[in-house]
C-alpha cells in the first residue's frame, strides 16, 4: 500500500500567499512528522511530486532541499529521497483535571525568557476581561516559555496594577506567575479559557522558531480568585508540535440522544 498523497492536494494553490515551494514543504514535513513516511521510507520521486502537487520541478526541489537542510530527509543521488528519524523533545505532560495546579507544575518544569515588562493603560477589551474601568493601569508582561531549550509558548499576561505591584520582573523569571499570586496572599480558585487556531506573525515566528504563517494553538484564559475577581488575563500562543490539548468524553443523555460530555482534559 502506497504511503502519501493519492491525489493532487488542494492545499497548494497560486491564490495562497505562501510561496508554492513552502506549501509543498509544509505538507511533506507534516507527513514525515506524523509518521506517514517512517525513517528509511522513500518519498515519491520528484516527477511524482510534480504531478501530485501540480508544481514545477524547481519548486519540488526547493521544498526537498529545505527538508534535507532540516535533517528530515536524506537525498541519495540516483536512488531518491528518504525520510529520517524525527527528533523532537518529549511533550509536556500536565493533566488539566486540576488545571491550575498543573499549570503551576508546568511553570516549574520549564524556563522563561522575559521579552517585555511594563505598566500600561488597559484597552477597552483588556479592561472588560479584568472587570476594570477602561484606561485603568495594568501590568503587561510578554514571555517566551521553553521546554528543554525549545521555545513552545508565547505568553502575554495582563494583571491589575494592585496585584502586579507585589512582584517584579526578576521574580517573573524565577517563579511561575500563579506561584507569585499565592505568595502575594491571593487564592487562585478557577480559570475560564477558550481555545482556537492562530497564525504566527512576524513578531512571534522568530521567537518560537517557526515559519511566518505557521499554525499555532491560541488560548485565552481569565484567572479568578476565590471571590470570582479576575486577577489575570492571558493570551497565549503554543506550538502544536510540542503542546497538545486532549479531552476525554463520555456519552450522556437519554437513549435516543447522543451528547458528549467532558470527563477530563489534558494538555501536553
Amino acid at each position: 500500500m502506497a504511503i502519501g498523497i493519492t491525489k493532487r492536494p488542494k492545499d497548494v494553490r497560486q491564490e495562497v500567499a505562501a510561496p508554492l515551494h513552502h506549501q509543498v514543504y509544509v505538507v511533506l514535513r507534516q507527513q514525515i512528522v506524523d509518521g506517514d513516511y517512517p525513517a528509511g521510507k522513500a518519498l515519491p520521486s520528484e516527477h511524482k511530486l510534480e504531478d501530485l502537487f501540480n508544481v514545477s520541478r524547481i519548486t519540488v526541489r526547493r521544498a526537498l532541499d529545505r527538508l534535507a537542510a532540516e535533517g528530515l530527509i536524506v537525498r541519495r543521488h540516483g536512488k531518491g529521497n528518504f525520510a529520517q528519524p524525527v527528533i523532537t523533545p518529549p511533550p509536556i505532560d500536565t493533566s488539566l483535571r486540576g488545571m491550575l495546579e498543573n499549570l503551576l507544575a508546568m511553570g516549574l518544569k520549564t524556563r522563561v525568557d522575559l521579552i517585555e515588562f511594563d505598566y500600561v493603560p488597559a484597552t477597552a477589551e483588556i479592561a472588560a476581561r479584568l472587570e476594570l474601568e477602561p484606561g485603568a493601569i495594568v501590568q503587561r508582561a510578554v514571555r517566551v516559555r521553553r521546554h528543554e531549550d525549545t521555545p513552545f509558548s508565547f505568553l502575554t499576561t495582563y494583571v491589575p496594577e494592585a496585584v502586579g505591584r507585589h512582584y517584579g520582573a526578576d521574580q517573573l523569571l524565577e517563579r511561575p506567575l500563579l506561584s507569585l499570586f499565592e505568595k502575594a496572599g491571593l487564592t487562585v480558585a478557577r480559570a475560564d479559557q477558550t481555545i482556537t487556531a492562530k497564525l504566527a506573525d512576524t513578531r512571534v515566528a522568530p521567537l518560537l522558531d517557526v515559519d511566518i504563517g505557521a499554525a499555532l494553538l491560541g488560548i485565552r484564559r481569565i484567572v479568578r480568585d476565590e471571590n470570582g475577581t479576575p486577577i489575570e488575563f492571558l493570551e497565549a500562543l503554543y506550538r502544536p508540535d510540542i503542546y497538545e490539548y486532549q479531552m476525554s468524553m463520555t456519552r450522556k443523555g437519554k437513549k435516543q440522544e447522543f451528547i458528549w460530555s467532558d470527563t477530563g482534559s489534558t494538555n501536553q
